[in-house]
């Protein structure tokens, strides 16, 4: 089975549309099978306190202005659905609270994506579990006893799920990635795993794909040095399209397990044994 692809683009999109649909069709012509987007209500993500505390960034000097700054509203997320099905590539969103959950009802997204830190929150599992889409459940930041709970949820809600091993470092360490985790959540639970990668590079994301994952999410960027807390542990356009040839190849060389000769083999064998008497 062919590993799905997912772009995350985040909020690396810096609020700009324009960018944002680059994105998006970059995604398209590497080979991705879908793209990811973060929808927040900031006013309940964030304290007011929070949201007026100092922050220096484009749009002004508050943390209120960054994250409105980086959040897409519904004229936004029109536009990136009329334009991601005439592209041909599936689109969807992390909710960050209920509200942008119900945002996001507003469009007919196969997919849905709990973020490692909503796994602490059973009753948005259970809303999410609810909606019955294929849900990628990100586990970083998370126990055994945690991951437990929200498979539940969603078994119980009879809602089709895949689990992400993750690590919530941005950029992640390499000796941090543990991806023997991979194969204790497939014996764990029974259930598809994927690999969400917040790395710098590639290595580890094939280290990865090796231990038999059925999805990927890597974020991207336009450029790495951009504004953003994300922008380091993402992959530029290079990179992206490097990583799914790559991947595919990877596919393709795995084979079936089959030990037999091939016909090119069986063309060499027979002039490099021509000289071997037999009986």
């Amino acid at each position: 089975m062919s590993i799905f692809i997912i772009a995350e683009i985040g909020i690396n999109h810096n609020g700009n549309l324009d960018m944002a649909k680059h994105l998006i069709r970059s995604a398209r012509e590497c080979g991705c099978n879908a793209v990811k987007f973060q929808k927040r209500d900031i006013n309940l993500v964030y304290t007011k306190e929070f949201l007026d505390s100092l922050r220096e960034s484009p749009w002004g000097n508050t943390q209120r202005a960054q994250k409105e700054g980086l959040e897409f509203g519904l004229a936004e997320y029109t536009s990136i659905n009329t334009y991601c099905n005439e592209l041909g590539i599936d689109w969807f969103a992390s909710a960050w609270d209920i509200n942008s959950l119900k945002f996001l009802d507003q469009f007919d997204c196969k997919y849905s994506k709990v973020a490692s830190a909503m796994l602490a929150y059973p009753a948005f599992l259970q809303a999410v579990a609810e909606r019955k889409k294929h849900t990628f459940i990100s586990t970083a930041m998370s126990s055994i006893d945690m991951i437990t709970e929200a498979v539940n949820i969603f078994r119980d809600n009879s809602c089709e799920f895949t689990l992400l091993h993750c690590v919530g470092t941005y950029p992640m360490k390499a000796e941090d990635a543990n991806l023997r985790t991979i194969h204790t959540l497939q014996e764990t639970f029974h259930c598809p795993v994927g690999y969400s990668g917040h790395e710098s590079g590639l290595a580890v994301t094939y280290a990865a794909v090796g231990m038999g994952i059925t999805a990927l999410e890597r974020h991207i960027t336009l450029d790495r040095a951009m504004y953003g807390s994300d922008q380091a542990a993402s992959l530029e356009i290079a990179g992206l399209r490097m990583m799914v040839g790559t991947i595919r190849k990877m596919e393709i060389s795995y084979g079936d397990g089959i030990k037999r000769i091939t016909p090119a083999e069986q063309e060499i064998a027979n002039k490099l044994r021509a000289h071997i008497k037999v009986g």
